[in-house]
């Protein structure tokens, strides 16, 4: 199992319905194929800086997942043929970057222990 961030860009003019209903379809594939679905975070519409397929703006989606590559492929393609996705993709996260999304933040630093000084003294006999 691997993490993987999936980017999709969705036609701005569909109603909420569609978008679920699509980011739906690709979650689901996931979680059929034994994968876990983190967090999906809608960024809502956003313009383009240069003209995509006769469009100026989109619906952006990302998607944190864990799963094999086979079932991100398998994603891939749902979304390659998907006529409401204007452009997506999947990207695999390093293991640091990973490893440190999933690990908590600490709720309070922890105060450094004093430690304690010994004194040795030597006699001179």
């Amino acid at each position: 199992m691997r993490p993987y961030e999936v980017m999709v860009i969705l036609v701005a003019g569909l109603e909420e319905d569609v978008i679920r209903a699509t980011i739906d379809r690709a979650t689901k594939l996931v979680t059929d194929g034994g994968g876990t679905v983190g967090k999906v975070d809608r960024w809502g519409k956003r313009r383009f800086a240069y003209e995509v397929h006769h469009k100026n703006e989109g619906y952006y989606v990302v998607i944190e997942t864990i799963a094999e590559p086979a079932v991100l492929s398998n994603v891939d393609r749902m979304l390659g043929l998907a006529d409401e996705v204007i452009r997506h993709k999947v990207i695999r996260l390093p293991e640091k970057v990973a490893g440190r999304a999933a690990r908590p933040a600490p709720s309070t630093p922890t105060p450094p222990t004093p430690v304690a000084a010994t004194t040795t003294t030597t006699d001179g006999a």
